[in-house]
């Protein structure tokens, strides 16, 4: 009798702690594992981004316009300020408050 009892209790132990796991660890380990590799993958996006822009405003510089460096820098601020008027013009109006 002293052994079934103990078999159920161990049996008991077991199924509550695979429920802890399955309802808490698990979801915390998943949380963990994304913010990690989120944050890694967004830094390591940084780095590439940026060794890119270094390497095309290089290209430029160079091949395309023979050393003149204002030149891609007209590019580039003609670009950008093209993608900011484009998205200024997206824009949605603000609707008057009830104040």
């Amino acid at each position: 009798m002293s052994e079934e009892w103990s078999n159920t209790a161990v049996d008991a132990i077991d199924s509550v702690v695979d429920v802890v796991h399955d309802k808490v660890v698990r979801p915390a380990l998943i949380v963990g594992r994304g913010v990690v590799f989120g944050t890694l993958i967004a830094f390591v996006a940084l780095v590439v981004l940026t060794l890119l822009s270094v390497g095309l405003v290089r290209l430029l510089d160079v091949y395309a316009f023979g050393g003149r460096v204002w030149a891609s820098d007209a590019l580039f601020g003609a670009v950008f300020c093209g993608g900011g008027f484009f998205l200024w013009s997206l824009r949605t109006k603000r609707r008057p408050s009830d104040d």
